[in-house]
């Protein structure tokens, strides 16, 4: 099968700054990547990318199989509409620093509207689905809780809730604990992990570097717009190769 993700020399500049300077990975479909890396090292621009919500100024992506915002015609490139990108877009689910939840709506509305409005799943088979789901992440009994009620943990697990309902492929995480108190992370992880141990494809910026060891099959440490290592997690953060990965690791776990 072929990668779920496969990015060859991306780049995207905003204005004369270069966020991605040549980014070249694969990334297998049931695997658990973790980027790390300083902020401003384009670790969540390359993620918006992976989602369309920014676009490539060079390079070429494929996500599921398919290449990211265009459509090939012999040997032409051809620009994809906005309803084709969006219809690309179903394939992968994100879960950002914010929770962006609709404030007007209770937690299984929130997590039922995509499946309703988009996929045209009928209402009674998308509300047991998202009951299931809202059980899954532990907020069963928070079905009918609007988020001002919910804490920031609570809130981001509906948010997790919301984009398994659009049944993805893969599953994006920009910093999703980033927003929270302490007290409040890890029960956002536990849900990241169980979603890690049931085989979902994942690729989650982070800077809970203890979490990024036990759960992913790969690491990744990006700076100033480029991977600078990659590799299993026991050797990233006991026996980086790069000296900018040692000093960084060195800097995240004293």
């Amino acid at each position: 099968m072929p990668p779920i993700v496969k990015a060859a020399n991306v780049r995207k500049s905003f204005g004369a700054f270069e966020a991605l300077k040549g980014i070249n990975l694969e990334i297998t479909r049931g695997e658990v990547v973790c980027l790390i890396g300083p902020s401003g090292s384009g670790k969540s621009t390359f993620l918006r990318c992976i989602n369309q919500l920014e676009t490539i100024d060079d390079g070429a992506l494929w996500i599921d199989g398919e290449l990211a915002g265009y459509r090939s015609r012999g040997r032409k490139l051809y620009e994809l509409s906005e309803r084709e990108i969006a219809r690309q877009r179903l394939s992968t689910g994100m879960v950002f620093q914010r929770f962006n939840l609709f404030p007007h709506m209770t937690a299984l509305q929130n997590v039922v509207e995509g499946p309703i409005q988009v996929l045209k799943t009928d209402r009674a088979k998308a509300e047991a689905d998202g009951c299931r789901l809202l059980e899954r992440v532990g907020l069963g009994s928070k079905r009918d809780s609007y988020p001002v009620a919910l804490s920031g943990g609570q809130q981001q697990r509906v948010a997790i809730a919301r984009a398994l309902a659009m049944k993805p492929a893969l599953m994006l995480f920009d910093e999703p604990t980033s927003a929270l108190d302490p007290e409040l992370v890890g029960e956002v992880l536990a849900v990241m992990r169980d979603l890690a141990r049931s085989g979902m494809t994942m690729i989650i910026v982070t800077h809970e570097l203890a979490f990024a060891r036990e759960v992913a099959h790969r690491v990744m440490f990006l700076d100033n717009g480029e991977i600078i290592e990659s590799g299993d997690p026991a050797d990233i953060f006991t026996a980086p190769k790069q000296q900018r990965t040692r000093d960084f690791v060195a800097s995240v776990l004293r």
